[in-house]
């Protein structure tokens, strides 16, 4: 189990940051030329530090099925910037071969940086090979892992039925249970992606449960709103009736926090 005392986590708003996501927004694209792929794929093996995270970075932008096995390698460089350039790059250059050498890279990096990037890439992938990891990252990891691994299970959506059904238990309980509320309506929108490739049976039903009382009990506003929301996106009869009395009546934290007015 990774530990929020892990020394690459600072507090819990530094925790849900890393250094790609520090890139400035570009405004309008057309008035920035993307790099030539050609000339970053020459420095993927330059024995330069800088020239392979340039690289590495310049493919989370480009997609070019010819950089994959560079990323590949890369995942195991070193430097840790140039290992989560290439977790990022990958993320964006999505491969089946790519699926083993980030589960094992996620298993062995002390970096929780790059572990997010492995989890991201690795929910792109949409690999059954991958669920038990994101399962284990959501479960164990720290705060910035988690969060996206909550995400990354929605992809498992597409995979396939079993994988659905062994994704959404998971979801439910960090839903119920994370302390980190941000984490909590990424689950609640993941179990509204899954909810609706799963016929009404146990599984679907609890999840359903989950929601509802993310939605009228959760203390964290955010919650609230995406449980709503994947209620109303999965249009269960039992939800919408329940978001439809809750709201009438005014759910339980709205009256207390008009009691206290």
């Amino acid at each position: 189990m990774y530990s929020d005392d892990d020394l690459t986590v600072l507090d819990i708003e530094a925790d849900l940051e890393d250094p790609l996501d520090q890139i400035p927004i570009v405004e309008d694209e057309s008035k920035t030329p993307k790099p030539d792929p050609d000339e970053m794929l020459a420095i993927l093996d330059s024995q330069d530090v800088q020239h392979r995270m340039l690289a590495a970075r310049a493919f989370c932008e480009l997609q070019d099925d010819r950089a994959i096995p560079h990323l590949i390698r890369l995942l195991s460089d070193p430097c840790p910037l140039v290992r989560v350039s290439a977790a990022y790059g990958l993320g964006r250059n999505p491969s089946h071969d790519a699926v083993e050498p980030l589960i094992a890279q996620y298993e062995k990096d002390w970096n929780g940086y790059v572990r997010k990037g492995v989890v991201w890439a690795l929910g792109n992938c949409r690999d059954r090979r991958a669920l038990q990891t994101l399962i284990d990252a959501l479960k164990t990891d720290i705060s910035a892992v988690r969060l996206w691994a909550a995400s990354a299970l929605a992809q498992m959506a597409t995979v396939g039925y079993e994988v659905v059904v062994a994704s959404t238990p998971p979801l439910i309980e960090a839903l119920r249970q994370d302390p980190i509320a941000a984490i909590r309506s990424n689950c609640a929108w993941s179990l509204g992606q899954l909810c609706r490739e799963l016929p009404s049976n146990v599984i679907y039903a609890t999840a359903i449960d989950a929601l509802i009382e993310a939605f009228a009990e959760d203390e964290d506003v955010g919650v609230r709103e995406d449980a709503k929301a994947s209620m109303l996106k999965v249009g269960d009869p039992r939800g919408l009736q329940v978001i439809e009395e809750l709201e009438q009546e005014g759910v339980p934290w709205e009256r207390e926090r008009e009691s206290w007015g």
